[in-house]
């Protein structure tokens, strides 16, 4: 792997001169350790010719310690009266070229992503090397979801999950994340990786899983509470933040 900076964000009244990290993957192996380093897959640019990872708060969960909760078997409960399955299919024997999919998942991103998710960009996604496998989730003999993982080694990536919003009062989505949670388990992975966690909008992630860590950019802090408050705080981000990240890790470094 390779790893560089970009020039990002300055606040000269504070002399803050932000350099954004990021990553280019050179083999399929490497996927683990790129995680484990904090990076996630970068999808918003569609001209570059690498695939590209970024830095960021990212949440997994470490798997020796997993169990399900309270809101995983409330979830469970609720959606077994429509019977959902899934399969995981590998990426090679599914046509992602098929309209019903690509139309499946425009419309979920046209109603649920706050940029909307354009045909071109889809593509761009599911031509990403690393994608390994997809769930596909069914009730009765309808499509109800799908979602775009990574699976190398010991690591899967729950990336890019779309599903049917007409089944959205049965907790599908929160079914559909643990469910590929519980699959990692029993099949003897260690990580999944969650995404980004930033604002209080992520903060269900917290809430209904356990065994749970985050990148604080030096490492994985299992600290749940601390979490919860970076999460409340990140839209009134100001330098009084700055200065508490500060403080933490000099704070690391005498002890």
């Amino acid at each position: 792997m390779k790893i560089f900076r970009s020039e990002s964000f300055v606040d000269y009244s504070t002399y803050t001169f932000n350099y954004a990290i990021y990553c280019i993957k050179e083999n399929q192996s490497e996927i683990p350790e790129i995680y484990k380093k904090g990076f996630l897959p970068y999808s918003n640019n569609t001209e570059l010719q690498f695939e590209t990872y970024y830095l960021a708060r990212s949440l997994r969960v470490d798997l020796e310690r997993f169990q399900d909760s309270s809101e995983n078997r409330r979830v469970e409960k609720k959606i077994i009266a429509i019977n959902p399955s899934f399969k995981v299919i590998p990426i090679s024997e599914f046509n992602i070229d098929q309209a019903e999919f690509l139309d499946f998942c425009l419309d979920y991103g046209k109603n649920r992503f706050s940029e909307g998710l354009e045909l071109e960009r889809l593509k761009y996604i599911l031509a990403t090397e690393s994608i390994s496998h997809i769930f596909e989730f069914e009730i009765g003999d309808k499509i109800a979801g799908y979602i775009l993982s990574i699976i190398e080694n010991d690591t899967l990536h729950y990336w890019f999950s779309f599903f049917d919003l007409n089944f959205q009062k049965y907790s599908l989505g929160k079914h559909m994340m643990f469910n590929a949670i519980k699959w990692a388990f029993e099949n003897d992975l260690k990580h999944v990786y969650l995404g980004t966690c930033y604002g209080e909008k992520s903060l269900y992630k917290v809430r209904d899983f356990k065994g749970l860590s985050f990148f604080d950019g030096n490492q994985w802090n299992s600290d749940m509470k601390l979490l919860k408050q970076k999460c409340k705080l990140d839209n009134n981000f100001t330098n009084d933040c700055f200065k508490q990240d500060t403080d933490l890790f000099l704070e690391r470094l005498d002890g």
